[in-house]
């Protein structure tokens, strides 16, 4: 690492052979020798979205009462810690994305737009939010986006009623006929991040044959200490030592693979075997990112549409999507409410995690804003009102420890138009939104 200012730019990295490690946010990158250097550096802003599939058993999701949160639902006791960063909205609609099914609601969470019924390539959607912002704010990040998944894709063709895989398979679209795949391996995703140099398989091969990667920015990380006060030396300890945690149970999954008899062939190799490990690994790779700035965009599909996983680890030992047709029997409606409430339950892992990580004068969820949710509402019926939505953070001035309740139905696009904002995508209207939603906040300037 070559620095020949006095204040460490904001890029500063850590390079070594295969290796580009983006730093976290320092004092020590303010000039010195200006009003500014007394203050904390001015953190970016975060744009994050994590999916959830087949709606959720909406009477145990939504919260009592209206305004302040002042009490959480079932499903949503969980994010006790992060309340007060918290807003649920109740009564969002994707009317664009009916008929009502599996591929329209994945399809449709992040574009609000009208999925073609195609069994073929000739697929059309729309340029889904995560990447109006990648597209704007992109630019300013080593990488313009994340885009991440729990599940190895594999499925081509049509998958539901007629719809094509693909509508399936991604959240983010580039343009209305570019999607754009997702790592479900933390291997992958991790090399993404940080290797540098060579091809992929260069960079596996040279990280399988060294305890860590950070062996090989050692001499720069020594020199880069001795330019560091106390505070911004024990964040870099800090952000290295969760480097090389992940990192280890990476290497951990990877070796129990390698050792095992008999290989799962339903998750790509190399993954944890429990699904709640696999989403925090993924968790803290998206923790990584943000606090290394090495992108400021990521969207996460925290299950498959129609998936069939299992959850025994929570009592539910039967495949979810079947568990969903449950035709209002109260113990299905009950198992499909403990699925929603595990998932919400590793979100609030997720956001005590970028609470509890400093970022400039604040932590990475002040500076972030998180959407949650899905594109379905009812799963036994596929219909696409009355969402499961919650968005969490305080980036661009977002407002937390609120519940919104729509008289009407809303659309979903008008918290897509409103997060842009908050985040400095400035537009007038994005997909079938009405307007910005006024209850998140004044918004901040950029």
């Amino acid at each position: 690492m070559i620095v020949t200012k006095k204040a460490l730019p904001r890029r500063a990295i850590l390079r070594g052979a295969g290796v580009s490690l983006a730093l976290p946010l320092l004092d020590a990158m303010v000039p010195s020798m200006t009003a500014l250097a007394a203050t904390p550096a001015k953190a970016p802003r975060r744009l994050g979205f994590v999916y959830v599939p087949m709606g959720s058993t909406i009477a145990k999701w939504t919260p009592p009462g209206e305004g302040r949160l002042t009490e959480l639902s079932p499903t949503l006791a969980a994010l006790e810690k992060v309340k007060n960063h918290v807003t649920v909205l109740t009564n969002l609609e994707l009317r664009n994305s009916y008929p009502g099914t599996h591929a329209t609601s994945n399809a449709g969470f992040l574009s609000a737009a009208t999925a073609k019924w195609t069994e073929s390539t000739d697929y059309h959607l729309g340029t889904t939010a995560d990447q109006v912002a990648a597209q704007q704010i992109g630019g300013e990040t080593r990488l313009p986006s994340l885009e991440l998944a729990m599940d190895l894709l594999t499925t081509v063709g049509q998958c539901d009623n007629g719809y094509a895989c693909v509508y399936q398979n991604n959240l983010s679209w580039s343009s209305p006929t570019t999607p754009l795949p997702a790592d479900a391996h933390p291997r992958i995703a991790f090399e993404r991040l940080f290797g540098d140099g060579g091809t992929p398989a260069d960079r596996r091969a040279e990280m399988r044959k060294d305890a860590s990667l950070l062996d090989w920015v050692r001499e720069d990380i020594a020199r880069l200490r001795t330019r560091l006060g106390a505070g911004d030396r024990a964040k870099v300890s800090q952000y290295l030592d969760t480097v090389r945690e992940v990192e280890r149970r990476i290497q951990k999954a990877e070796q129990e693979t390698n050792n095992s008899a008999l290989r799962d062939l339903d998750r790509p190799l190399g993954v944890p075997s429990a699904y709640a490990d696999h989403v925090r690994l993924m968790f803290d790779l998206q923790v990584l990112a943000m606090q290394g700035d090495v992108t400021r965009v990521i969207t996460f599909q925290l299950a498959r549409e129609a998936s069939t996983r299992t959850y025994p680890e929570i009592g539910v030992p039967e495949a979810h999507h079947p568990m969903t047709h449950h035709g209002n029997n109260p113990e299905k409606v009950a198992k499909v409410a403990q699925i929603n409430a595990y998932h919400v339950s590793l979100l609030a892992y997720y956001l005590e995690k970028l609470k509890a990580t400093p970022d400039g004068d604040g932590s990475l969820l002040d500076h972030s804003a998180i959407l949650y949710g899905s594109g379905m509402g009812n799963p036994d019926v596929h219909d696409h009102v009355n969402l499961p939505i919650l968005v969490a953070g305080g980036a661009g001035g977002l407002k937390g420890g609120r519940h919104i309740r729509y008289a009407e139905p809303a659309p979903l696009a008008n918290v897509h138009l409103s997060l842009l904002d908050r985040v400095g995508v400035r537009l007038d209207k994005f997909a079938d939104s009405k307007g910005k939603i006024a209850e998140l906040g004044e918004p901040a300037a950029v």
